[in-house]
This record gives C-alpha cells, sequence and structure tokens, in this order.
C-alpha cells in the first residue's frame, strides 16, 4: 500500500514538473512592438485575451499611424501618455483630443492590474462614457513602481512592458509645462516583429502564464 502511494506520488511530481516546464515554454509567435524615443526604446508585448485592442494596437503600428506622435502627457510617479495623433502638428493645445474616429468596446478583464508597466487605453470619463470605451489609439504605460491600483477595472489594460522600464522612467522625469505636457516633444516610432514566444519569454523573463515580468 505504501509502495502504491509513492508511485502515485511521483507521476504527480512528474505531472506538476511536466505541466511547469511547458507553462515556461510557451509555444508559436507574438507580436513584439517597440516604441523608439529620444530616451531610448520600449519594448511591449500585447495581450490576446484583449483581442481588438490588439489588434488594433498592430494595425496601427503597422500603418505608421503612431510614428511621429508623442508622449503629450506625462506624471511623474503615475504615467506617460501618447498616441494622439494631434500632436503631430503645431498646436500644442490641441494634444490628447485626437484620435482615428472611432472607440473600441472596453475589454477590461479583473486579471490584469495597472501594474508598473502596464499598457493601457485611454478613454472618455464615464458621464460621456458610461460604457467605458477606449480611445482608438491615445493609451498610457503605468510608470509608478508601485502601480496604479486605483484605476484598476476601470480601464481597459491590454499590455505589459518587458524592456525598458528605465526609458518610462526617464520620460516621465521630463520637464513639462502646467498641462503635465514635455517641454521638449518626445516623440515616437513604433515597430512591429514577429518572435518565437519562448525566445520573448526567456530573454525578457516575461511569464505568459501570468502576464508578469519575473525576478
Amino acid at each position: 500500500m505504501k509502495l502504491q502511494k509513492m508511485l502515485c506520488a511521483i507521476v504527480a511530481l512528474l505531472f506538476l514538473s511536466t505541466t511547469l516546464a511547458s507553462a515556461q515554454k510557451p509555444k508559436g509567435k507574438d507580436q513584439l512592438v517597440t516604441i523608439n524615443t529620444p530616451q531610448g526604446d520600449i519594448k511591449l508585448i500585447l495581450f490576446d485575451q484583449t483581442p481588438k485592442h490588439k489588434e488594433n494596437f498592430l494595425k496601427l503600428a503597422k500603418e505608421g499611424f503612431f510614428d511621429g506622435t508623442t508622449f503629450h502627457r506625462v506624471i511623474d510617479g503615475f504615467m506617460i501618455q501618447g498616441g494622439d495623433p494631434n500632436s503631430k502638428d503645431d498646436n500644442p493645445n490641441n494634444d490628447g483630443s485626437g484620435g482615428p474616429g472611432y472607440t473600441i468596446p472596453a475589454e477590461i478583464n479583473p486579471e490584469f492590474k495597472h501594474v508598473r508597466g502596464a499598457v493601457a487605453a485611454a478613454r472618455m470619463g464615464d458621464q460621456v462614457n458610461p460604457m467605458k470605451e477606449s480611445s482608438g489609439s491615445q493609451f498610457y504605460i503605468v510608470e509608478n513602481h508601485d502601480g496604479t491600483p486605483m484605476l484598476d477595472e476601470a480601464y481597459t489594460v491590454f499590455g505589459q512592458v518587458v524592456d525598458g522600464l528605465d526609458v518610462v522612467d526617464k520620460i516621465a522625469e521630463q520637464p513639462k509645462n502646467q498641462r503635465d505636457r514635455p517641454l521638449t516633444d518626445v516623440k515616437m516610432k513604433v515597430t512591429v516583429e514577429d518572435v518565437k514566444k519562448k525566445k520573448i519569454a526567456k530573454k525578457y523573463n516575461y511569464n505568459y502564464s501570468t502576464h508578469s515580468l519575473t525576478k
């Protein structure tokens, strides 16, 4: 009887080891997004569980929509925001009010929190936007090292920075005016490349099972 229990325990451990190994080696490819800025590169991945936001962001990036736009709103200890096509023109006062002409249905998932480096969609306030629909292009990256949990389940989190958190910090620290707009434009160029998930997981210590960076 003892031998049987020992054999069952060994089988259970082998199954657990196999499960953990497969979780650590995700299959298939993913799209690695690189946001190039004067302060350096920010690399991020987008969640499959927020398909509308992922598809839209990748579409705009591949079309060059984001190229030349700026991080027009930065708050040290909070977040950096960009993706507004208005930030390309000569009028700094209209930054934050533009977009591609459409919104995206909310894909708020309690699983995704506003941790450091979380990528989330900006949106209009609840009074005019009770369905919490996202801007078609404006997004923000959480810069606070402790996260911004007060925003959880209020905005759609659809991605995570896997490299360049120090660059996010540098952008957040830029001198700015009263409207939190950097005094010197922080322009971006966004590119997308297909990379094997296991390579992303290994190179950036990213865990696809928990959607987080491992330490």
